[in-house]
């Protein structure tokens, strides 16, 4: 308080003549600590000014540091993602597999059947299937290939006394050319090469079996674990709606394999009773070919349907051509008769959705992809239903 402050505090209180000097004292100081009172105005240093000071501007080196270090960063999180994508794919398929069987697992426990019991039952399931096919695929095709490598001699010995080839060989000597071809050095190392190659496709398959089998196993048995975690994540305002939606969600993944299992067990079933009454020798090995393609969205039983035509075209041509025949008549029943009401049933999207996202998925992921379009396009159409217009209609 100034001397004028305490002289203007009241006429009844006097300031006495030897707190004068100390009053003064004070007032400077509070004159040196508030540079406003010396005219700063709204309580900037003027000596900052006269110093050269002024607004901060933004360093423009830091700036284009920082940015090319998330740059970087973004680069090598995406390599790092690119590298790890094989694993990741088998992450997928994993999880896909374990939400589909979560419905036969939850089925075998309302049959009083404890749940480890039940995911155990499930995996020897698909066990035994593993094993039938390959029982059903080898041994059929290590004997057409012991048998077209026994007479191979002499359809090629047929082949070179027949007035056309011979007509061929004289005028581009194909038989010197053939005979230089396998003379090459390279060649053998070529043939190498591709047994080695064959051998890496075969060990590659095997291990992703395996694994993706494992991970179906872990997957089922903490599946109700993962799905509790990924809830937790929610505000606790929004989970149960949340909850709700993820539970239908995981509810019509389930759905969507079941239909895709009734479809191809629909299917494997005709191919084996028509190869089995032409007299096929391989009625059951072709079926559960058949059965496996049609597993794939849009194109599976064409797959299916040209493999089994060709097998039997080998030894009858013209009943090969009977069986092309038969199943394309089959495709268009399954394409607009079976499989639009068993899958309007199990994800409850339009065909032209289903489609669609197909397309897409298997475009930007493969087999894989196109096999998990479809329940994600129902999952996407649950949300829009459930969230998204509803909200729109409140508007």
């Amino acid at each position: 308080m100034t001397v004028d402050e305490h002289r203007s505090a009241g006429e009844d209180e006097a300031v006495p003549p030897s707190r004068i000097p100390e009053l003064e004292a004070e007032a400077e100081e509070q004159d040196v600590a508030d540079p406003s009172a010396e005219g700063g105005g709204d309580g900037e240093d003027p000596a900052k000014h006269l110093a050269g000071g002024g607004p901060r501007r933004p360093n423009h080196f830091v700036l284009g540091f920082v940015g090319a270090l998330g740059v970087l960063s973004a680069w090598l999180l995406v390599n790092a993602l690119i590298s790890v994508r094989a694993v990741l794919v088998y992450i997928l398929i994993a999880l896909f597999l374990a939400i589909g069987l979560n419905p036969v697992i939850e089925l075998l426990r309302r049959l009083r059947m404890p749940r480890w019991a039940a995911i155990v039952t499930v995996c020897l399931a698909l066990v035994a299937f593993l094993v039938v096919f390959v029982w059903a695929i080898v041994p059929p095709l290590t004997e057409q290939v012991s048998s077209f490598a026994a007479n191979l001699p002499a359809a090629f010995e047929q082949l070179q006394n027949s007035a056309f080839f011979r007509d061929l060989d004289e005028r581009y000597h194909v038989l010197e050319r053939f005979e230089a071809a396998v003379t090459d050095a390279d060649f053998g190392q070529q043939i190498f090469g591709g047994l080695v190659g064959v051998g890496q496709v075969v060990f590659n398959s095997l291990f992703a079996t395996f694994t993706v089998l494992i991970l179906t196993l872990f997957f089922m048995a903490s599946l109700h674990g993962i799905m509790d975690v990924s809830y937790r994540f929610v505000p606790r305002s929004h989970r149960d709606g949340v909850r709700e939606i993820g539970d239908e969600i995981v509810q019509r993944i389930g759905a969507f394999i079941a239909g895709q299992l009734v479809v191809a067990a629909f299917g494997g079933v005709v191919a084996f009773l028509f190869l089995w009454l032409t007299g096929s020798a391989y009625a059951l090995t072709l079926a559960l070919v058949v059965a496996t393609t049609a597993l794939i969205p849009l194109i599976g039983t064409t797959i299916g349907a040209v493999v089994a035509s060709l097998a039997v075209a080998i030894g009858d041509p013209w009943m090969g051509l009977v069986t092309l025949v038969f199943f394309l008549i089959y495709q268009q029943i399954e394409s607009y008769v079976i499989s639009p009401r068993v899958m309007r049933h199990a994800v409850d999207v339009v065909p032209t959705v289903n489609i669609t996202a197909a397309l897409v998925g298997g475009a930007l992921l493969g087999l894989v992809g196109a096999l998990l379009a479809i329940p994600t396009a129902a999952a996407f159409t649950l949300v829009l239903k459930k969230v998204v217009f509803p909200r729109l209609e409140q508007r």
